[in-house]
């Protein structure tokens, strides 16, 4: 949704100030300002499109796509709000990570299944019926596991050095996890928890967010 109330004639305003960050020109004519304005959501869900996803971008003033994309149907803290001079709304993920809100929705919105979903649980249910099946399923998942405790080690390791009381900024801990995302809980066991759930619903595995990281130096 487009949001005009920002173009603001200055004549007969000199100067606006939204928490503190934006100050409209003294010109007489109607002038859009890039702003951080005051938050308006909490969480946004990725607008649901089957199959589809959005893109990443590091910032909202002079955009450049990061790579990254999220999913439909996927759910993310927002840190802040933003206009950008077109009047075009952002929100910011965390570590200048924004996406344009007229992509996502505001609150929570728990996926939906998708056909694919549906056939790869049929197809999980049949092949359990077969000792020899089962048998190659849990080697399988057995060497996942390692990977995935492995590149969560080596994330740890290159965040924070595996230290639960680490800190910089807003980013606190073992994973450098935004504090609004730990929500004032930084005990060892919610950092783990909030660090799990935060990377199975941006990059689904661990395993992706150590690819992320190695091409972008951050996740």
């Amino acid at each position: 949704m487009k949001v005009k109330s920002i173009l603001v004639k200055s004549a007969a305003v000199a100067a606006l100030s939204v928490s503190g960050a934006v100050i409209m020109n003294s010109a007489k004519t109607s002038t859009v300002h890039a702003a951080t304005v005051a938050n308006d959501a909490a969480v946004v869900t990725v607008n649901y499109v089957d199959g589809n996803s959005i893109h990443v971008w590091n910032d909202y003033e002079n955009p450049v796509a990061t790579g990254q994309v999220l999913p439909s149907n996927s759910s993310w803290k927002v840190i802040r709000t933003a206009y950008d001079t077109q009047g075009n709304k952002w929100y910011d993920l965390g570590k200048n990570q924004w996406v344009r809100a007229e992509y996502v929705n505001k609150g929570y919105y728990p996926a939906q299944n998708t056909q694919e979903q549906v056939q790869a649980t049929s197809t999980n249910n049949e092949v359990a019926n077969t000792n020899t099946a089962a048998t190659t399923t849990q080697t399988v998942a057995a060497t996942t596991s390692d990977s995935e405790s492995s590149a969560k080690a080596w994330i740890a390791g290159r965040e924070s050095g595996g230290s639960y009381s680490a800190q910089n900024g807003q980013y606190i801990g073992k994973y450098q996890l935004s504090s609004s995302y730990l929500n004032g809980d930084y005990s060892a066991a919610n950092q783990e928890r909030v660090a799990d759930n935060y990377v199975a619903s941006r990059y689904g595995s661990w395993t992706a967010a150590k690819a992320f990281w190695q091409a972008n130096g951050w996740y």
